[in-house]
């Protein structure tokens, strides 16, 4: 902190950070404390959460026996261009306070940033934001002050030095020597145990299991369609079961999101892929991100895992289009008047739907009067941009009472899981450290490079009389490059083809490309 004299004015200045996606932006809380009517203000495009801050920092200090001396406190947030949003400035705006005071030293505070939300007490309440803020002062070669609960995930950041404080008392008694506060520890990162139910409870099925270590494997999208009871939910549950834990990068990219979501629990970081399953009453904002505080929706949420949307054609349709884009390009941009936003959004697709409103289509004596006009409105719900995007489209049939209490226990979720992770670390071996790191975002040139003739051939007549897209080809291709690795094999060959193209046309009713 850097502070100086000018008669009666005190200038004090402190390290923050205000968040643009999972990016931390530097702010500086500039403090001046001049001659004049007393007065608290707070400068430099603060939002609501930013503007009380002043009376929780007056509360606080009245909490350590201080008050505002008599004079004109000016807060000044810096640039003043830029939104500051959040509670996360109260810390900051009360040390730089402080030490306009002379209360804290201000040569020792000259090496820290600080983010922290303050109670009426003095205590420094969790935020969201605390990982990236680390790593935003550790870029700059500064310490972090922040919350005592999130001293831990601050410590991922490496070599900084981390004051991990409960309560402006013990930080005051910390700069004057009084009391020592232990430097934070970050969590150990012990490989998480898979969890969640066993495929093997899931009887019969057995296409539908396939389609699901096919899409495991790979990372593909996956569209399961069929009446209710059929089994869509109890299928997408098992899923995340078979994937394999994430990698050291892309479990820091997940966490990011989850910080600045504020859902990081305990300072530990991301090594499962999320699982998200929103209602299909979810706004727009809510699926894509938005808000008046542009937070992160359920696509980032899902970034590096899977995003299941049950009863997909419920969803609201300005919803659903504003997937097509995230499902592309991996990330999704939130524009704003004075800013635009971009978040990570490369998440696995697995959508679940019933043929109809009534879900009985082409089953007599259970189908609606309305059939079969009921299923193509229903469906036509689904654009064909959207439906293009998903690889694999299967129908899931409810079993017959005497299979289902007939048949054996299938394999666990644990035998599945061993050859999608044999699948994923293949590709790994292949695409390299800096390539793709699974088949569903591999380009097809990388594809093309294992292509056998007779396969490539079939590939060809089977876009033509069937139509599909450019982009259909494409994500048959990936698919039968997952189909390949887990068989072993090295290249993609006729049948691999054959079984890729298969799931590609499962729409009841419907053509799909």
């Amino acid at each position: 902190m850097d502070c100086a004299s000018h008669g009666a004015m005190t200038i004090a200045r402190i390290a923050t950070f205000a968040f643009a996606g999972i990016e931390a932006q530097a702010v500086e809380v500039q403090v001046q404390i001049a001659p004049g009517l007393p007065a608290f203000l707070v400068v430099g495009l603060p939002d609501k959460a930013v503007a009380e801050s002043r009376e929780r920092v007056r509360a606080a200090l009245l909490g350590l026996g201080l008050s505002l001396p008599p004079k004109r406190v000016l807060v000044n947030l810096a640039p003043a261009d830029i939104t500051k949003e959040g509670s996360h400035f109260d810390l900051p705006i009360a040390l730089a306070v402080l030490a306009a005071m002379d209360v804290l030293p201000r040569d020792d505070l000259a090496g820290f940033a600080a983010l922290g939300e303050l109670s009426l007490d003095g205590a420094i309440m969790p935020v969201a934001g605390v990982l990236p803020a680390a790593l935003g002062a550790s870029a700059r070669e500064l310490g972090l002050i922040c919350p005592a609960a999130q001293g831990g995930e601050a410590a991922w950041a490496g070599q900084i030095e981390v004051l991990a404080a409960p309560d402006l008392p013990a930080l005051l008694n910390h700069f004057k020597g009084v009391q020592v506060l232990r430097a934070p520890e970050a969590p150990k990162l012990d490989a998480a145990p898979l969890s969640g139910p066993c495929l093997s409870d899931v009887k019969g099925q057995e296409t539908a299991k396939r389609a699901m270590e096919i899409a495991a494997a790979g990372g593909h999208n996956l569209l399961m369609i069929g009446p209710p009871g059929g089994g869509k939910s109890m299928l997408a549950a098992r899923l995340p079961a078979l994937l394999p834990d994430l990698s050291p990068s892309e479990a820091l990219e997940v966490s990011l999101v989850h910080s600045i979501a504020g859902l990081l629990q305990g300072g530990r970081l991301v090594t499962r892929p999320p699982f998200r399953e929103p209602h299909h009453s979810a706004s727009m904002p809510a699926l894509v991100g938005g808000g008046s505080r542009a937070k992160p929706g359920e696509i980032s949420l899902a970034h590096r895992g899977v995003l299941f949307l049950d009863e997909w054609p419920e969803f609201p349709r300005t919803a659903l289009e504003a997937l097509r884009q995230p499902m592309e390009t991996g990330r999704t941009t939130i524009s704003r008047v004075h800013s635009h936003v971009t978040y990570p959004a490369r998440f696995q697709c697995i959508a679940a739907m019933n043929p109809c409103r009534c879900g009985y289509l082409g089953q007599p004596g259970r189908e609606c009067g309305r059939a079969p006009r009921c299923g193509e409105d229903y469906q036509m719900r689904l654009s064909g941009p959207l439906l293009d995007r998903m690889d694999i489209t299967i129908e899931v049939m409810p079993i017959a009472p005497t299979e289902l209490a007939r048949a054996p226990a299938g394999e666990t979720s644990a035998a599945v899981a061993a050859r999608v992770q044999a699948a994923r670390t293949a590709q790994r071996a292949r695409y390299g450290a800096d390539g793709p790191p699974n088949n569903a975002e591999a380009s097809l040139a990388l594809l093309q490079q294992g292509l056998e003739t007779e396969a490539a051939t079939l590939l060809e007549m089977a876009a033509t009389k069937l139509g599909l897209s450019s982009r259909g080809q494409v994500r048959s291709l990936r698919v039968a490059r997952s189909i390949a690795d887990l068989a072993g094999c090295a290249t993609i060959r006729r049948a691999h083809i054959a079984e890729a193209l298969a799931f590609r046309h499962r729409m009841p009713g419907r053509v799909a490309a």
